[in-house]
This record gives structure tokens, C-alpha cells and sequence, in this order.
């Protein structure tokens, strides 16, 4: 193969980080797409690499002709059925790691390991077109490989990632989902290995109020993999507006280390280091900073695995946080009190879009929409002195929990806003509506207009029969 046909199918294969962006997940992936991303950020490191693209998964989709049917197969099971997907997807994986990686893809996937240097470890990473979206995240659930050493074993580890899309987690995932297994490409990540001291998760949103203003922070020694696999309790860190609110050191008995033969190691921390917080303030402080910047380059809240080498962080992974309760859009940063309309109704499940609608056409004062409930902002109603006392005793009365968590607001002295005493800016809730004056003689119209209208139908529907009958009630 000469050096133009040579580089062309480099291109096609293997692309670089730094050449990708958050627009190309078809390409590289969700994992791809956001590490090319972050790598465009001033400030924020990332290990270099390139990515596997999703060209070369389907060149080995075609190599495979038993793939169809099996998939077929795939398609056709409940996500229940635990038996059948764990008996079909062991299955397809096999095929996946029996097909061999086609010259030309090995060429190109060579030459981008030897233009990154002399580096001795890779990481190998999936990086599915279905992952990391800010719908569904797929966390955890197709693979990924550490400290991978030489051309061979990575080569060999592409093709595990490859087969890691068709997982029992990421199979059911997609089937309760309703997402198609044709639908979904796979590429690889390979990046340089970093080893830090320590490393852990940044969550921009709390993952357990949801509060956007407050960031939280794991981390424990070692390698990352073993705070994301559950395998020790790390130290818990809460910032908000630079500083450090709360911090929870755990015990750390176990770190994940490089093996040197390649792969890692579970290894007993020393136990003197134990309880020994991971991360000074400042640190913490600093990694939220960044924290911050990748989620303005995103809008969205993020979760951001993170590793600190020798004082430096080194950003590895960023997608969106899911499990967040969505928040109505208030158009601005200050902040910001809502009620939720549907509870105060004892109706807790969403509104459908046209229930929505009528609410907010018929409601008193506005509707604000979020996860299919519908809010009232109370924020300018709890700051002003005169409406305070009516809202939170009313609710007091007809709802005491959410009178009391009204008052703990209002007890905070910090979250609301200090406006004049302007009077009640609305009736208090246990006031009911204000009464509507009615006419009987509009209903009576309407019902007789509502005859009339059916009994013009009624004679002209007699006169149609065949394509015309079918066009008239069309």
C-alpha cells in the first residue's frame, strides 16, 4: 500500500482527539465526541490519543455475515428475558472477537500509535454513538481497558471494545429504551496513559439535592477505575461559590494500580494513608473551577473523571448528568422558588402536553413547565414580608411539609432576595379562586350550535358513498 493510499485509510479509520468535536458523536462516539471537546477547552487537559472510528466497526459488521441474523434474534427478545440476551449477546460478542481486524484498519491504527511517541501504555476505550447523551448516558456499560501495552495487545483490545457494545447491561439498556441494535456504531478511544496519584469524579450538580451550585467531588489514590467500579468509598468534597462547604474522608483500603507486565492491580493502601484526605482544599477548589468550564463549553450539568498528576489535573471523561430532575427555564442566574401545581392536586405523575397547555392558557399567574409538572414561582411572594406570612402559614395549614420546607428557605436568610414590602402578590392558596361571572345563555349556544352542526353532517354524509364517502371523512 503506498503512502496516499496509506493515508487515506488512516483517515477514514483513525482520527485524532484534537480533530474531533462534541458534533461528531456518528464518528468517534459520545466518549470520542467529548474528549475532542474538552481537548478544545484553554485550560483543561486531556490525554492525547485518537479515536477508532465507526467506519472501521462496520467493516467488521459486513465481515460477519451470521451478525444479521443474530441481531434479528436480539431485536425480538423482551428486555426480561435475562436468559435470552445473556445466551445471544455472549454469543455475538464471540463472533465480533473471532472476526480479525483487516489489514489496512491494522496499518492505520499502527501508524497513529507510533506518530503519539515513544508512550509504553495505552488506555482502550469504547466509545459507543449511544453513550454519554444528555437523555442516556450508558455509563459503565460497554468496556474499557487500562495500561495496555504494545501494538498487538491493543489491536486485540479494539476488537473487546468492539464486542463490549453488545453487553447484557447495554443490551437491555437499549431494549428498554427502545433504541435499535442497527442503530448503534461503536468506535475505540486510545489515548496515553497517565498514572496519577489520585483521581476520582467531579459531579458540576450534586448528584443527591441536584443543586446546580454546588459541585461534588470523589476521590481516592491510585487509578480512577476503582472509585467508578464501587470498589472503595472515597473522600466526598462539596464547593460552592470556591469554597469548600462539607468534606467526608473516608477510610481507603484499596487502590488501583498499573501491573508492569500491562493491565492493573488492586493493591492495599498503607495503613497510616488510609485516612488520609486524598485532596487538599485548594485542589478541590481548583479541579471545581475547571469543573465549571466544562460545563459552560457543554450547558449542561456534567460528570468529569479526573486524574492529578504531580499537581496537574487531567481530564479523562466528561458526559452529561442524567439523573437530574429537570428545572423550569427561568431565563436568568438568580435564584429561584417554585411549587409544584400537580402535587398540591395530589396529581404526581407527569401532565400530558395538552393538559399542560390548558393549564397554562387558564391559570391565574404563570405556568412554568418542567418533566411534564407544572411549577408556580413563589420566590417574590416569600421575599416580601407582607405575602410571606399568608403563603407559608396557608401551606402550613393544608400541606405542612411544604410549609416547612417554605420556612426553612425563608429561616436560611441567604437564598432570598430582599425586595420592599409591596403586599401580597397573589391570594394566599388556601384562598381559592376569585369567583368568575357566568352567563347560562352562552352554554345553551353552544349546545344548539353543536346540533346544528351535527345534523348538517348527518344530510350530506347520506348523499356520499365510495372515494367520495372516503374523501369526505377525510
Amino acid at each position: 500500500m503506498g503512502i496516499e493510499e496509506l493515508a487515506a485509510v488512516r483517515d477514514r479509520y483513525v482520527v485524532g482527539l484534537q480533530e474531533t468535536d462534541k458534533t461528531q458523536v456518528a464518528v468517534v462516539g459520545g466518549k470520542g465526541a467529548h474528549l475532542g471537546e474538552l481537548s478544545r477547552i484553554g485550560g483543561i487537559r486531556v490525554p492525547p490519543g485518537f479515536s477508532v472510528t465507526t467506519d472501521a466497526f462496520r467493516r467488521i459488521m459486513n465481515d460477519a455475515p451470521s451478525i444479521d441474523d443474530q441481531l434479528d434474534g436480539l431485536s425480538r427478545l423482551d428486555a426480561d428475558d435475562r436468559e435470552g440476551i445473556r445466551a445471544l449477546s455472549s454469543e455475538i460478542r464471540r463472533t465480533f472477537e473471532a472476526v480479525a481486524i483487516p489489514g489496512d484498519v491494522a496499518a492505520a491504527i499502527t501508524l497513529a500509535l507510533a506518530a503519539l511517541g515513544e508512550n509504553p501504555a495505552y488506555a482502550v476505550r469504547s466509545s459507543a454513538t449511544a453513550e454519554d447523551l444528555p437523555a442516556a448516558s450508558f455509563a459503565g456499560q460497554q468496556d474499557t481497558y487500562l495500561n495496555i501495552v504494545g501494538p498487538a495487545a491493543i489491536l486485540e483490545h479494539i476488537s473487546r471494545c468492539w464486542a463490549s457494545l453488545f453487553t447484557e447491561r447495554a443490551v437491555t439498556y437499549r431494549l428498554r429504551n427502545g433504541i435499535d441494535h442497527r442503530h448503534v456504531g461503536m468506535a475505540v478511544v486510545v489515548q496515553q496513559m497517565v498514572f496519577p496519584q489520585v483521581a476520582g469524579v467531579l459531579f458540576t450538580a450534586d448528584p443527591v439535592t441536584s443543586n446546580r451550585k454546588v459541585a461534588s467531588v470523589e476521590a481516592s489514590f491510585g487509578l480512577g477505575d476503582a472509585i467508578v467500579a464501587g470498589l472503595v468509598n472515597g473522600d466526598v468534597y462539596k464547593v460552592r461559590d470556591g469554597v469548600v462547604v462539607a468534606r467526608t474522608v473516608a477510610t481507603k483500603q484499596i487502590a488501583t494500580r498499573p501491573s508492569p507486565a500491562g493491565g492493573t492491580t488492586h493493591e492495599p493502601i498503607e495503613p497510616d494513608q488510609q485516612d488520609q484526605p486524598a485532596l487538599t482544599d485548594a485542589q478541590v477548589v481548583r479541579l471545581a473551577q475547571l469543573g465549571r468550564q466544562v460545563e459552560e463549553r457543554f450547558g449542561f450539568p456534567q460528570d468529569i473523571e479526573w486524574c492529578l498528576v504531580d499537581d496537574d489535573f487531567h481530564i479523562v471523561q466528561s458526559r452529561p448528568i442524567t439523573t437530574l430532575f429537570p428545572i423550569p427555564a427561568a431565563g436568568d442566574d438568580e435564584t429561584h422558588v417554585y411549587l409544584s401545581v400537580g402535587h398540591q392536586q395530589m396529581m404526581t405523575d407527569p401532565i400530558k402536553p395538552l393538559g399542560v397547555s390548558i393549564w397554562q392558557l387558564t391559570a391565574a399567574r404563570p405556568m412554568h413547565e418542567a418533566g411534564g409538572r407544572l411549577f408556580v414561582d413563589v420566590t417574590r411572594d416569600l421575599a416580601s414580608p407582607a405575602s410571606r406570612a399568608p403563603l407559608v402559614g396557608g401551606f402550613g395549614r393544608t400541606d405542612p411539609l411544604t410549609g416547612d420546607a417554605l420556612q426553612s428557605i425563608v429561616d436560611r436568610g441567604d437564598f432570598l432576595p430582599a425586595i420592599p414590602d409591596e403586599g401580597p402578590a397573589s391570594p394566599p392558596p388556601d384562598a381559592g379562586p376569585a369567583p368568575l361571572e357566568t352567563d347560562p345563555e352562552i352554554v345553551a349556544g353552544l349546545i344548539e350550535r353543536g346540533r346544528t352542526s351535527i345534523a348538517a353532517l348527518q344530510r350530506n354524509i347520506r348523499r356520499k358513498k365510495g372515494v367520495a364517502l372516503l374523501k369526505f371523512i377525510l
